[in-house]
């Protein structure tokens, strides 16, 4: 029996048997559906991408995994030197994980460790967002900040090395003013919060953070695994704001491989670089740096270079916007529109009960979640999908209205 992620088993309705996809397009055996969230948006490219195929086909006909204890090979090489040269400022040292929550602890062990090295022992603190999401392992729900989805909150209440604070400056300032001396990092999904509910902010937090975490010799951590590649409307929110450990994810294989990375900076990678074999970084997942994730990451960059993604992520935006412009419902509390993702927020989440087989039937595949029905969508939509998508967004409402 299959146990599936973020349901109560007993009580969760089948879900829809995929036979096919292809581009934006999902297809069970009596519907054709536009994907609206890049399956948990890491789908950019689409589905069945002859390139991507090839180069999945390409490696495996060399070997499809080693492992990266005294091996190395040359996807991984090339990965690394590409990520090196393509990603802002000294971001130049690549650690290679198998999934967005694995990468997000590694990031957090980076942190702490990069203070035990130097022998500051008191820095065992994180600062956190409110509403933030990071992962589903014990440390990324610790930092985390959400009880709809880790009972750890509960089981062992709030942890005393987290701080979490909401996207204001007032709050940042006081936050360093009072724990400074005990703060290792801080942790942000930069501009756009996730899973927390797809909460947007300025850009102006991020600089002063990036300001305190300088002059109180903090790390500031972005974790991007679903920020990144341009989600935000911009390539990384790391080319605007440099932090000192960058974890990517999700499109980094254009959703073909679970694979993702943490960046660290030249800072952090010198406190490891050492003749005592007891400040190097203990961690090694199985997976890392799997020679097919490598091979279809390298060419997935190379798309979105080639391709021009920034141009189809601002018109993506635009089009949203466009749609959106005047809309409006007494069961909305809010609608949010950032480069590639859009959000409405309802006041009662019983106002979108229903939401997901209206949108099948349609032939959207949506997944709502708590108060939120949103898209992000792959790269390579046509404007008609997405305007279909957006439409049936409206005609929900419109439904409920009448």
């Amino acid at each position: 029996m299959i146990w599936y992620p973020y349901e109560q088993m007993k009580t969760m309705k089948n879900p829809y048997n995929i036979v096919d996809a292809e581009g934006v397009y999902l297809y069970t055996k009596d519907q054709e559906l536009i994907d609206s969230v890049s399956s948990w948006w890491s789908v950019i490219h689409g589905y069945k991408h002859p390139e991507l195929n090839k180069a999945l086909a390409s490696q495996i006909e060399k070997f499809s995994h080693i492992m990266l204890g005294g091996l190395t090979h040359e996807p991984i090489q090339r990965l690394s030197q590409k990520l090196e040269s393509w990603l802002p400022g000294d971001l130049e040292y690549c650690f290679f994980s198998d999934s967005g929550s694995v990468a997000v602890e590694v990031g957090l062990k980076m942190a702490l460790q990069y203070f035990l090295n130097y022998g500051e022992t008191q820095r065992t603190m994180v600062l956190a967002l409110k509403n933030a999401y990071h992962g589903d392992t014990f440390k990324t729900m610790e930092v985390g900040d959400d009880g709809d989805y880790h009972f750890v909150l509960k089981a062992y209440g709030k942890s005393r090395h987290v701080i979490h604070i909401p996207t204001q400056i007032e709050a940042l300032e006081r936050a360093f003013a009072d724990y400074h001396e005990y703060l290792n990092s801080f942790i942000v999904e930069p501009l756009l919060q996730g899973a927390g509910g797809m909460r947007m902010y300025d850009i102006s937090f991020l600089k002063r953070a990036r300001e305190l975490c300088d002059k109180y010799g903090v790390l500031l951590i972005f974790d991007e695994v679903a920020t990144g590649f341009g989600r935000t409307g911009n390539r990384f929110v790391a080319d605007l704001v440099h932090p000192d450990i960058l974890i990517l994810g999700k499109a980094l294989t254009g959703g073909y491989i679970g694979h993702a990375v943490t960046v660290a900076n030249r800072k952090v990678f010198d406190s490891f670089y050492s003749d005592d074999p007891a400040k190097a970084l203990m961690h090694g997942p199985t997976f890392m740096g799997n020679a097919l994730a490598c091979s279809v990451a390298l060419k997935s960059i190379e798309i979105f270079e080639q391709q021009d993604y920034m141009s189809k992520i601002h018109k993506i935006e635009e089009i949203t916007k466009g749609e959106l412009e005047g809309f409006s419902n007494p069961r909305i509390k809010d609608i949010r529109i950032m480069g590639g993702c859009v959000c409405i927020e309802v006041y009662d989440s019983s106002t979108i009960k229903g939401y997901q087989q209206f949108a099948y039937q349609r032939g959207v595949f949506s997944r709502p979640f708590l108060n939120y029905i949103y898209a992000m969508v792959p790269y390579v939509i046509q404007e008609t999908e997405l305007i279909k998508i957006i439409e049936t967004m409206k005609a929900w409402f419109y439904r409920q209205t009448k």
